[in-house]
């Protein structure tokens, strides 16, 4: 098989999904990520259900695709009404699209419980609804809703309905295993008969029910379907569809299916990051091919072989899907994960160097304490300068005072007093800010911007707590991950106490010393 199309369903079932709400905006720009990223068919809504879809759908005839075709979606016609009268029918063609794809029932339970019509009946739906639609000239995708559901409890009619939506002509017949509660070898099974009996392309539609929506796409276009609908990050409802972001390099990587080029599959995880953006989701760091772990490692032994040979702990190249590989700073780490780091910054050690195990063992020491440098790699830089000799501090801390004031129900103050010494000087600054650490930030920063002007380029990107030993209640240690950026790039620095703010001020001192240390490593080498 060369060619298998890829059909995404993010800005309408992905859309369905708990918590997501795409405005026309969010959609008409994931429209064109999707574009770039190669795939065959976007489906854009339903414009007979609500104004949003509507809107959509006039914006994106003025879109500009060069390898995708939107597609508007909708239902059969309603039991006992003319086609030419039908309403969803309508909305349909009011879409202007030149694809089409409707959804009609494959299990007599939905026929009888659900529409409340005939078996026969919703066969006439199906045979007219497409007929009407290619008589328009429109490219019409048949889905068979509940498919695998029908096929199981009554094969002879689910079969049926798919001879109906052929004998309409439908360009496309998808089997939708839409309850996701289907097993591979099922699928398997049934897309192989069913492939014997029709003659129309088929494609696969699975849900995530049973965790098997992406094995199960897998192996239906292993029995012969060409055409996979998904969502970009398997969004959904439920428990969410197929995920293209492993569908798509599953196809391509595992089975040698061109679905998109060697440069669009290079897209694919900044495809992802800026989905889970507009959807404002966090982005899924342990999702297969496209998460920040997905080519992490930490383990000593990962880390050694992976030097070696990437092939050892990789089953594919992370720069094939546009991710890259990343070696864990832990406890767990090994001589060989320290060197590659310290490398990294430009440093020369080998595995027995004493500078090598002083590392290793300081890092297993705050580890112990609690510190966590895998997303903190500043911080984790500052101790390789400081084990170095490497490090010269900026600025040294006199003291610092945070005061919080509530009065009644005012939204409660904050103010920070911070004394620093800079270059063997004194120098204080009082700054408000939206609590407490804001305000320790807005303080460092007016006191730290008039010598070091470089800072005026960083910003706090995200502010993270996790509590430690939680049986210890309010007494417990804290966690703080501060990640910062200066646009160019992000690093990421932590703290450790059982007070909040003395923890917060560490990674925020972090964050502070590593810029200006890269700085100023950066003007010695220009």
């Amino acid at each position: 098989m060369n060619q298998v199309k890829i059909y995404d369903t993010t800005l309408r079932d992905g859309s369905q999904a708990e918590g997501i709400v795409f405005s026309v905006e969010d959609k008409l720009r994931i429209a064109r990520k999707l574009d770039g990223l190669g795939v065959h068919y976007i489906e854009g809504g339903w414009p007979g259900s609500n104004v949003k879809d509507l809107r959509f759908f006039e914006r994106a005839r003025r879109l500009r695709l060069e390898n995708a075709r939107v597609c508007a979606f909708g239902s059969t016609r309603r039991a006992r009404s003319p086609v030419e009268e039908d309403r969803n029918l309508r909305a349909l063609l009011d879409a202007e699209t030149e694809v089409v794809t409707i959804f009609g029932k494959s299990w007599d339970l939905h026929v009888t419980d659900v529409l409340r019509t005939s078996l026969e009946e919703n066969l006439a739906m199906i045979r007219d609804s497409v007929a009407y639609l290619k008589a328009q000239g429109l490219e019409v995708i048949y889905d068979a809703e509940h498919f695998f559901d029908g096929y199981r409890h009554n094969p002879e009619y689910a079969m049926e309905t798919l001879r109906a939506a052929e004998e309409g002509r439908a360009d496309w017949i998808v089997l939708c295993e839409t309850n996701g509660g289907a097993l591979p070898l099922e699928v398997k099974e049934t897309v192989g008969r069913v492939r014997k009996e029709v003659t129309r392309p088929l494609g696969i539609h699975a849900h995530n029910d049973a965790g098997m929506a992406v094995a199960n796409s897998v192996v239906a276009v292993q029995c012969g379907a060409q055409q996979v609908q998904g969502t970009v990050n398997g969004y959904g409802e439920r428990s969410g569809n197929a995920d293209l972001c492993s569908v798509i390099p599953a196809l391509k990587l595992k089975l040698g299916i061109d679905c998109v080029s060697d440069e669009q599959l290079k897209t694919l995880t900044e495809t992802s990051l800026f989905v889970s953006e507009l959807a404002n989701l966090s982005h899924d760091e342990k999702q297969p091919y496209v998460g920040e772990s997905a080519f992490a490692h930490k383990g000593g032994v990962h880390a050694d072989a992976v030097r070696k040979n990437p092939a050892t702990y990789e089953h594919v190249s992370p720069e094939l899907v546009g991710n890259r590989r990343r070696i864990l700073i832990s406890e767990q780490a090994g001589r060989s994960a320290i060197l590659d780091k310290v490398r990294e910054y430009g440093f020369r050690l080998d595995k027995d160097s004493p500078e090598t195990g002083q590392i290793l063992e300081e890092v297993k020491r705050l580890e112990y304490e609690g510190y966590q440098f895998e997303a903190a790699e500043g911080s984790f830089d500052l101790l390789v300068r400081r084990a170095l000799g490497a490090y010269r501090r900026a600025f040294d801390l006199r003291k610092f005072e945070v005061r919080i004031r509530k009065e009644g129900d005012k939204e409660p103050s904050s103010e920070a007093l911070v004394e620093l010494e800079v270059h063997g000087k004194p120098a204080w600054a009082v700054a408000e800010g939206n609590g407490p650490v804001n305000a320790l930030d807005n303080s460092l920063r007016e006191i730290l911007e008039k010598t070091f002007p470089v800072l005026r380029e960083m910003r706090l990107e995200d502010y993270k707590v996790r509590v430690l030993e939680g049986n210890r209640g309010t007494g417990a240690k804290v966690v703080v991950l501060v990640e910062s950026t200066d646009g160019k790039r992000s690093w990421g620095t932590v703290g450790v106490s059982e007070n909040i703010i003395e923890a917060s001020w560490q990674a925020l001192v972090d964050s502070f010393e590593y810029k200006l240390s890269t700085s100023r490593k950066q003007a010695r080498t220009k």
